[in-house]
């Protein structure tokens, strides 16, 4: 005897499904933007740093996951 109105979820599957896509992006973009350092502070390696991943890719990617989230938070699903 289970009340259904006290089992659901405030979000249904499908959203948070989304938000861990989203968290997924995020964190993928963080994973790249990562790293690239070097072992001697004397030694400036501007390649591995200002590199196309890190300065355009991973920043994109992050977005892509905050816009992702937010649709995530605010899609309603159609009821059948």
């Amino acid at each position: 005897m289970e009340n259904s109105e006290n089992s659901k979820f405030a979000l249904p599957l499908s959203n948070v499904k989304y938000i861990l896509a989203g968290l997924a992006l995020m964190i993928l973009g963080y994973v790249l933007m990562s790293g690239g350092g070097t072992d001697n502070p004397d030694v400036f390696t501007g390649e591995k740093m200002f590199s196309f991943t890190r300065i355009v890719i991973a920043p994109v990617l992050i977005l892509a996951g905050f816009v992702v989230e937010i649709f995530a938070i605010m899609y309603q699903p159609k009821k059948r």
